[in-house]
């Protein structure tokens, strides 16, 4: 499995509207066993997004479906910027039957 940890700045006042574009690009996928889209609590522009993928190919198929590529492009003018970000090899949990 593959996986991505990493936080996005939204531009100020637009947090909610990009969440709501992340979450509507990220509902079929294949490959993606997870993906979470969290409000950081102590950042009001920040969002953290976790990522679980069957394998990297996957993750890097789905930036040329043009579900994913229509939301980059929506959602571009209201990011501000990236934090930092992590590469991940899950191993299992909760939620993660889909990946076995």
């Amino acid at each position: 499995m593959y996986g991505l940890i990493g936080k996005m700045n939204a531009a100020p006042g637009r947090r909610n509207d990009l969440i709501s574009i992340l979450l509507q690009a990220s509902t079929s996928m294949p490959g993606c066993i997870s993906y979470i889209v969290a409000e950081d609590p102590e950042d009001e522009d920040g969002i953290w997004i976790t990522e679980v993928w069957t394998d990297r190919e996957s993750h890097k198929a789905s930036l040329e479906l043009a579900s994913v590529r229509k939301a980059i492009e929506r959602a571009r003018p209201m990011i501000t910027g990236f934090g930092p970000s992590f590469e991940t090899r899950p191993i299992g949990g909760a939620g993660m039957e889909r990946g076995t």
